[in-house]
């Protein structure tokens, strides 16, 4: 039995789950290193690292690509329900848990003797209600999650709440929008560390961009939202309010550009660069990539994620524009590098851009894209 002390001090270390987006496993763990996180250790469909309550906040206020955060809580084996209900009851709840604050209760099982999942949650919400007298309910804000993997129990708190990627302020959407999350660690996988511009041809509603000028200006992209921890044993508002303050932005001489051919896209990502306290860094106009030129300034990095044709119109049209974009930047961005994420490695092709050897794929709404990146472009 691996469960947390009676009541464990904000420092006491457990382990904690960073759960990523299928295929950025080892760029998260790139980011979660260089955040502090000296640790982590890419696993099973996130990265491990180890602390206390205070690094669970930390994790959740600074870390750009992570999904979630999770609190593994304790752990132990057990082989059938009653056995799952008896030591699920030792669990020292009242440690992590409110009584007057409701919990939901998620479970999987995986090449376990317990197989049924839903009877499972039932089973820890039943122990959660009747020794630790906490409500339980669907729209519960705190989240237990079970996971029976070989017979061995994992519980954790789900410490984020609403996913990482909903940072408050991209309100106004296109379609197939780039996730805030997902599109920090494609940043990251281009070598992007904040100094240099940034330029997407196809901005949608600016998620690139904004990311890119958020990164440069030291923002921490949970600086605005609430977290499910704040619902737990332990939380401290003054500490929590000091922590988010700490290093709050820094100055950067850095432009940040974005492009479209819709002027909807343009009114968008104008907005959520406002709401996001970039506006003054970035730049937006509605520029179809047949006129698209390089800014003024020194060159940086072009990433832009078109219209895949799987999701989004048709192939046989989409391969005009990647073959237009590439073009462009073929002519006006030497020295420039280049990433591009799509489904398709024709229509990366069709650029006529020297790619690198690609990133492996990610899975993004229900379909698996690419990373296609080039090194610095030269003169034509």
């Amino acid at each position: 039995m691996n469960n947390p002390p009676p009541a464990p001090a904000l420092s006491v270390p457990f382990e904690i789950f960073l759960v990523a987006v299928p295929g950025l496993e080892r760029a998260l763990c790139d980011e979660a290193r260089a955040a502090g996180f000296a640790d982590a250790v890419v696993g099973e469909g996130g990265v491990v690292i180890h602390g206390g309550w205070l690094e669970v906040w930390r994790a959740n206020l600074e870390l750009r690509g992570a999904t979630r955060v999770l609190a593994r809580i304790g752990s132990f084996r057990a082989m059938h329900l009653a056995q799952l209900d008896k030591r699920a009851r030792k669990v020292a709840w009242a440690s992590v848990l409110k009584r007057d604050v409701a919990v939901k209760v998620e479970a999987s099982c995986k090449r376990s003797r317990i197989y049924h999942a839903g009877a499972a949650a039932q089973r820890v919400a039943t122990a959660i209600r009747e020794e630790l007298g906490a409500p339980v309910a669907d729209d519960a804000p705190v989240r237990v999650m079970v996971r029976i993997e070989d017979d061995l129990v994992t519980v954790s708190i789900d410490t984020t709440g609403e996913p990482l990627h909903k940072r408050g302020f991209k309100q106004a959407l296109n379609r197939a929008p780039m996730r805030e999350s997902m599109a920090a660690l494609f940043l990251k996988q281009c070598g992007y560390d904040g100094r240099e511009p940034v330029l997407d041809p196809m901005c949608g509603s600016g998620t690139f961009v904004i990311e890119a000028a958020e990164i440069a200006a030291g923002l921490k992209p949970g600086r605005e939202r609430p977290f499910a921890f704040e619902e737990l044993v332990g939380f401290d508002a003054e500490k929590w309010r000091a922590m988010k303050s700490e290093g709050g932005g820094k100055a950067t001489g850095l432009i940040f550009f974005g492009s479209d051919r819709d002027a909807g896209a343009i009114r968008m990502s104008r907005e959520n660069a406002q709401r996001a306290g970039v506006a003054e860094l970035t730049r937006f106009e509605q520029v179809p990539v047949e006129l698209l030129a390089a800014p003024e300034g020194p060159p940086g990095l072009v990433i832009v994620n078109p219209p895949y044709g799987t999701r989004i119109g048709n192939k046989a049209p989409l391969r005009a524009l990647y073959r237009n974009l590439g073009t462009a930047l073929r002519g006006k961005f030497a020295g420039w590098r280049v990433g591009l994420v799509t489904t398709d490695k024709d229509l990366a092709q069709a650029t006529g851009l020297p790619f690198l050897p690609p990133a492996p794929p990610v899975l993004h709404g229900g379909l698996r894209v690419t990373l296609y990146q080039t090194g610095p472009l030269g003169k034509r």
